[in-house]
C-alpha cells in the first residue's frame, strides 16, 4: 500500500515588503551619464518592481524615495529629483489608481514644494479606497525624527490627560508613528551592496529580515524582488525566541 502522498503548506509570502533604493548615481556613473539619468531608470525600475509586487502577492509595499539626508546633496540634484517626483505625481497616479495601488506618502512635507504636497494630497484621496497594493513612499524621511515627533505627541497626549503614563505600550506607541495602520515590514530590501537601514523604519523594522543585494536599483528587477522574497522563506524568524 502507498503512503499517502505529503502535501506541505505553500511558504508564507511576506505581508509588507520594504525596500531602500539606492545606487542611482553608481548606476549612472558606471556608464559615464549625468545622475538624473540614474534617477530616470530608477523610475523605471520603481515602476515593474510595484507591477511585480502585486504579481507575487505582496500586500504592502513600501520605499525609500527621498531621505530627510538627501537634502544635503547639491542643489541641482534636488531639483532634479523634485522635478521627476512632479512628474511622477501628475503622469503616474491614474495608472496606480486603475491598478487598484493605494498610495500614502511618509515623511515631512514641510519640506516639499507646495505644488507637490498638494499632488500628495489629491493621490492619496484618489486612490484611498484601493486594496491590490497598500504602496507607501517615504519623502522627506528619517526614522529617527518620526520616532521624535511620535514621542512629542504622546508627550502631548500625557499633558492634556488624554492618556495616562502607565497606558503607553508598544502598541499604543506605535499608533504615533506615521506607519498607524501599517504593518511592520517583514522583509527589508538593500540595493547597492550597502549593509545598513540608513535611518529607515528603525522601528517598524526591529524583527524584519534585512536582504542586502549588489543590484543597483535601476537594475533591479522583479526576478529580483522574487529572489529576495525566496531569501525570506529559507529563514526561520523567531522573533527573540530559542531555535527550536
Amino acid at each position: 500500500m502507498q503512503p499517502a502522498q505529503q502535501h506541505s503548506d505553500p511558504p508564507r509570502r511576506p505581508l509588507h515588503v520594504a525596500i531602500i533604493m539606492d545606487g542611482n548615481g553608481r548606476w549612472a556613473r558606471a556608464r559615464g551619464l549625468v545622475r538624473t539619468s540614474g534617477h530616470k531608470r530608477g523610475a523605471d525600475a520603481t515602476k515593474a518592481v510595484v507591477s511585480g509586487a502585486i504579481e507575487l502577492g505582496v500586500s504592502y509595499l513600501t520605499l525609500y524615495g527621498f531621505s530627510s539626508e538627501n537634502w544635503k546633496r547639491p542643489r541641482n540634484e534636488v531639483d532634479d529629483l523634485m522635478g521627476l517626483l512632479r512628474m511622477y505625481l501628475r503622469s503616474e497616479i491614474a495608472e496606480l489608481h486603475r491598478n487598484g495601488i493605494r498610495l500614502r506618502v511618509i515623511g515631512d512635507r514641510s519640506r516639499l514644494a507646495k505644488d507637490i504636497v498638494t499632488l500628495i494630497e489629491n493621490a492619496e484621496e484618489q486612490t484611498r479606497a484601493n486594496t491590490a497594493l497598500n504602496l507607501t513612499v517615504a519623502l522627506s524621511y528619517g526614522a529617527r525624527d518620526e520616532i521624535t515627533q511620535a514621542a512629542r505627541r504622546v508627550a502631548a497626549d500625557v499633558a492634556a490627560g488624554r492618556i495616562r503614563p502607565e497606558d503607553i505600550g508598544e502598541e499604543s506607541f506605535a499608533r504615533y508613528l506615521a506607519t498607524s495602520g501599517i504593518p511592520d515590514p517583514d522583509l527589508v530590501i538593500r540595493t547597492s551592496g550597502e549593509k545598513r537601514l540608513s535611518n529607515f523604519l528603525l522601528w517598524q523594522s526591529a524583527y524584519a529580515e534585512l536582504v542586502f543585494t549588489d543590484k543597483l536599483w535601476p537594475d533591479f528587477t522583479k526576478q529580483d524582488l522574487e529572489d529576495a522574497i525566496g531569501e525570506f522563506h529559507r529563514r526561520e524568524r523567531r522573533y527573540g525566541a530559542a531555535r527550536g
